[in-house]
């Protein structure tokens, strides 16, 4: 028992190269992330469209009243929630993990929390399913995943699921699907809202065509990963404490993708002891669970949580810096390409597991006089996913341009007297300045560049060629397609 060096995500290492990019958004579908948290203010998802969260009118015309930082979903309205008296802060634990500023001097860092300057974390999208003892229909759930899909988000938070088809009914489980045909079957909707995501998400012109679901594994102990989590397209997280041993409640098997930390009561607490929920300046002792950001009475706070829920959010961490990664060194990525290069990207577990290990641990720890478990960790060889993540290694591998591709200039769609902008610096490996553009056929479209920023005009029906030119001499040509009738940017 007690903790390893080396168990953890990696973060400091990572941290010498990228800590974020406000270009990545990550949806949280959960409880209401407190957004006036002052350790995830800076870093919250503002509509360009909106202006107060809550709002009764729709400023970007998408449907959706209020949502600056994102949508009630359990409410339907704009009014993100935190203080029911059975919400338990989990929203904005999860997001603090991912999130919570960087280098401000107060609280906890986010793995892709920025460094402290303005707009430089990833951002949060608050997609609120959970309100109290409340939670969103299987529709409502559908129209979250789309919102997300459809207002930027490339990453899917997601640290809950349905039990285990192998949890214990005698500790009180109902098992959930056990195959992913018996879940397809069971949810149609919600798979068919998570495929929409993973195909609908990002851009083939961003730094990502697609999107990633992440996923908790379970809490049930059990030897199957839960649904959602558990399909195929999805990214599954098994928890580990802080000794490389699978955390005593984590769900495992042949369907999880990735570890990551998510602490462990069970395994590090005192016999008979309630540990403290919430963090406070007097705090000295160590816990066995993970730090983040937290509601207390409706205020900010910080306190400790541990489950598959905080290891999901450490993946999720890891691969929107990743990401941000990317979108600074101008790489494209396929969703699918991009997961396999995370699982690529992990400290390998099977080692720790053999040779007879065991680990002992007491399932009810806050009971004087609590029984001993005692579990072969061989059953784990080849069952908690790829390994434990390492964010150092997998923004090692988008430096070596390992399963992406140069961001190219799209080819242009624009309406007649209508104007599309572009942003140079994504598509000329972070040049910033000494752009030219030419258009062969001026009647048809006319391009400038202001700075960094390429901007199109519509003049004719009809299509012509666009030539962009760097100061080195690096030049991309496109198609400029201006056609009438089509909305706002050209298309039917």
């Amino acid at each position: 028992m007690g903790a390893k060096a080396g168990c953890d995500v990696n973060a400091l290492e990572a941290w010498k190269t990228c800590k974020g990019d406000p270009s990545i958004i990550v949806a949280i579908l959960d409880e209401g992330v407190m957004y006036t948290h002052p350790d995830l203010a800076a870093n919250m998802w503002c509509n360009p469209g909106e202006s107060v969260q809550g709002a009764k009118t729709d400023g970007d015309g998408n449907g959706y009243e209020g949502d600056l930082h994102g949508y009630n979903f359990v409410t339907e309205s704009g009014d993100i929630t935190w203080t029911d008296a059975n919400d338990s802060g989990h929203g904005t634990h999860v997001a603090g993990t991912i999130a919570a500023v960087n280098d401000n001097g107060i609280g906890v860092c986010g793995v892709a929390g920025g460094d402290g300057t303005s707009n430089s974390g990833v951002k949060i999208m608050s997609c609120q399913v959970f309100s109290g003892q409340n939670s969103v229909t299987l529709a409502g759930e559908a129209r979250a995943i789309k919102y997300a899909a459809d207002n930027g988000a490339v990453i899917l938070q997601c640290s809950w699921g349905y039990n285990s088809s192998e949890s214990s009914i005698i500790n009180g489980y109902t098992p959930g699907p056990a195959t992913e045909k018996e879940w397809a079957e069971t949810y149609p909707l919600e798979k068919e809202a998570l495929d929409y995501f993973i195909n609908n998400a990002g851009s083939p012109n961003g730094v990502i065509d697609g999107g990633i679901p992440v996923f908790a594994a379970g809490n049930e102990y059990a030897g199957n990963p839960a649904f959602p989590g558990a399909y195929s397209k999805c990214v599954c997280v098994s928890s580990v404490a802080a000794d490389y041993t699978p955390a005593c409640y984590t769900d495992f098997g042949s369907l999880v993708t990735l570890s990551a930390p998510g602490g462990d009561l069970e395994y590090y607490s005192k016999i008979g002891e309630q540990e403290d929920e919430y963090w406070a300046e007097t705090t000295t002792e160590q816990k066995g669970a993970v730090l983040s950001t937290m509601i207390k009475n409706g205020q900010p706070a910080y306190g400790y949580m541990e489950g598959t829920s905080m290891a999901c959010p450490h993946v999720s961490g890891v691969a929107a810096l990743g990401l941000a990664y990317a979108a600074k060194t101008n790489r494209h990525y396929r969703a699918a390409d991009f997961v396999a290069l995370m699982k690529k990207s992990v400290k390998e577990l099977d080692s720790h597991y053999g040779n007879g290990a065991t680990k002992t641990y007491y399932m009810n720890h806050t009971t004087v006089g609590a029984s001993p478990e005692i579990v072969q960790l061989s059953k784990y060889i080849g069952k908690m996913g790829a390994g434990l993540i390492d964010a150092a290694q997998l923004l090692d591998n988008i430096k070596n341009k390992k399963l992406s591709s140069d961001m190219k200039l799209p080819n242009v769609y624009v309406g007649i007297e209508k104007t599309v902008s572009l942003n140079l610096a994504a598509y000329f490996a972070g040049r910033t300045e000494g752009f030219s553009c030419s258009v062969v056929n001026g009647n048809v479209a006319s391009a400038s560049v202001d700075g960094k920023t390429l901007i199109v005009k519509g003049l004719a029906a009809g299509s012509t060629s666009l030539t962009v030119t760097a100061a080195d001499g690096t030049r991309q040509t496109v198609v400029v397609t201006v056609r009438k009738s089509a909305g706002n940017n050209g298309w039917m």
